[in-house]
Formats: structure tokens, C-alpha cells, sequence
């Protein structure tokens, strides 16, 4: 398991993939860990990708500082994870908050990427967001590791998701106990506090942009991801169809579809942003469809009703 030397501190990080392949590095949301990853690891590997994980300053096996973990500390921890990468194309992509270090590190280092991906992710600390925030925060202070996973579990991920698994939740919410130490968490969320929007320098963000957003995200809204697509010149927003936040662990082949499509498209000088506003297919391999005109695209996705 090899390890990245940050200061004082050592971050994990694995590698996959051919060397000399196109990478693809990922970056964990807020409670995540790497090994979330490896069923996308996996799937890339075999379309030709190399793939690079990480646990984030305070995460999982990295180490985790009792105090003072700030978000340029995360940027830089990235900066030392795509320098192992050599001299190739890399594709960044990154859920959550791993999307607002993600959007930090290209608009720093634009020229060292061929791609980005920023997933239910945003720019600016809306009001709804700030109190979910603090509201996350205070319950992680008082009801540990455990109570967090349980408000959080509802807000990330759908019914159809949930239903089947109600009975597995502890299982599956134990490998978080395990792996994320609650003051971590807690000292991860206050790197918040001092919180700048970034839209003003979202403009120096020139390389190819694939937004990805939950139809149905309730932490991070469309509005936030219209942010993103209004100001990063070359983007375009794709919306999954009845998604919610966490729809990397509800629809991965999907989503590993639209990540493999996006590097091809952009390794083959076909992609074209242009600000544009897609709708994702169901299931991988089918075809993006354009918004349709005349709909309001803040809103969910318009469904034409059933024939009577």
C-alpha cells in the first residue's frame, strides 16, 4: 500500500492501469473513502484507463490531524497525487466536497489536466447549504459517526436504492465507523468555516468540463451546478435521470459510461462544451439527449404524462 508524504503526515493512495494510459484520478466527498471506487477502478482499467484513488488528509488510512485540516491542504495533497502520474493526460473527477477540491486544483493548474469532471458539487455556500452544513456538523458533535451516516443515508440516495437494503444498513454503515474517526470528520467540515466562493475564478477553468447532477439532488441543487456551467467556459451539464446526490454508488456503470464517453470524446478533439444541457440515458451505452427547449432545466426533468 503505498503512501504519499505530505509534511509529517503520509496519505494513501493506489494506482491501476497501465502507466502510460490516460488517467483518471478521483476524489472522495466529505464521509467517503477509496475503496468506494474500485468497482470504477475496475471497469476503466478494462476500457484502457489507469485510475488513481486517495484518501483525503483526515480520511480513511491517511493520516488524521486532530486539528487544523484546511481545504488548500487537500489541494495540495492532490497536486503531490497527480505529480506520480507523469507527464500523461488526466482526467480529475470529484464528488461533493472531493468536486469543490477538485474545481480548487484546476483552477490552479488548468494546464495540467486534459479533463474535469465536478460531480453534485458546487462553487458557492448557498444559505440551504451553509445550514445543512452546520446542521451535519452538530449532529456529527453529538451523535458520533453512526448518527451522521443516518441523515445522511436519506438525503444521498432514493427510495429504490433504499428499500432493499434497510435490512443491511448496518453492515453496510460499519465500514465507515471503521474507517473515518469522528473528530476528522468534524475537523474536516470546519475547513468550511472560512469558506470564499469560487465563481469568480471559475472563468480560468479552460479545460474540457463534464458536469454530472442528480435529477433529484437535495444537497446540492441544480441552481449550484447552473453556477458552474454558466462560468467554466468549455463545460456542459448532464443530468441523471431520477438521481440523487450520491448517484456514483447508486448508478456506477452509468456513470462509468459517461466518464469513459467524456475522456474519449475529449482524447479525440470531439468534445464540445459549449455550456450545453443534457439528459443521460437510463442505462449505460444509451444516447444523451439535449434538454428539451422551452422547459425550465432548474427544474426536474419534464415527462410526458401517460395517455388516458
Amino acid at each position: 500500500m503505498p503512501f504519499l508524504d505530505y509534511g509529517s503526515y503520509r496519505i494513501r493512495y493506489a494506482l491501476a492501469g497501465p502507466a502510460d494510459a490516460p488517467a483518471y484520478v478521483f476524489v472522495n466527498g466529505l464521509t467517503q473513502y477509496a475503496e468506494l471506487w474500485d468497482s470504477y477502478g475496475g471497469a476503466l482499467v478494462a476500457k484502457g484507463f489507469r485510475v488513481a484513488t486517495f484518501d483525503l488528509l483526515g480520511q480513511g488510512i491517511s493520516d488524521k490531524p486532530g486539528l487544523f485540516i484546511g481545504q488548500d491542504d487537500q489541494v495540495a495533497v492532490l497536486r503531490l497525487l497527480i505529480e506520480e502520474l507523469g507527464r500523461g493526460p488526466v482526467f480529475l473527477c470529484g464528488i461533493s466536497f472531493g468536486g469543490l477540491i477538485a474545481l480548487r486544483y484546476a483552477i490552479a493548474h488548468s494546464d495540467r489536466l486534459a479533463g474535469l469532471v465536478p460531480m453534485s458539487c458546487f462553487a458557492e455556500l448557498s444559505p440551504q447549504l451553509l445550514l445543512l452544513g452546520n446542521a451535519l456538523r452538530t449532529g456529527l458533535i453529538l451523535g458520533g459517526t453512526s448518527y451522521l451516516q443516518d441523515l445522511l443515508l436519506p438525503m444521498n440516495l432514493s427510495d429504490a436504492w433504499l428499500g432493499p437494503q434497510l435490512t443491511n444498513l448496518d453492515k453496510i454503515k460499519r465500514q465507515g465507523w471503521l474507517t473515518n474517526d469522528v473528530y476528522a470528520l468534524q475537523n474536516l467540515m470546519e475547513s468550511f468555516l472560512d469558506f470564499k466562493p469560487l465563481t469568480p475564478q471559475l472563468s480560468s477553468i479552460t479545460v474540457p468540463t463534464m458536469i454530472l447532477n442528480g435529477e433529484f439532488d437535495f444537497l446540492t441543487p441544480r441552481a449550484l451546478h447552473e453556477t458552474l456551467r454558466i462560468e467554466i467556459p468549455n463545460s456542459g451539464l448532464i443530468i441523471i435521470p431520477r438521481a440523487y446526490h450520491a448517484f456514483t454508488l447508486e448508478k456506477p456503470q452509468l456513470t462509468v459510461d459517461l466518464l469513459s464517453r467524456f475522456a474519449e470524446q475529449v482524447l479525440a478533439e470531439q468534445w464540445i462544451g459549449n455550456r450545453s444541457i443534457w439528459i443521460a440515458p437510463d442505462d449505460a451505452g444509451g444516447p444523451l439527449e439535449p434538454f428539451p427547449d422551452g422547459y425550465d432545466h432548474l427544474r426536474a426533468i419534464p415527462v410526458r404524462g401517460a395517455a388516458t
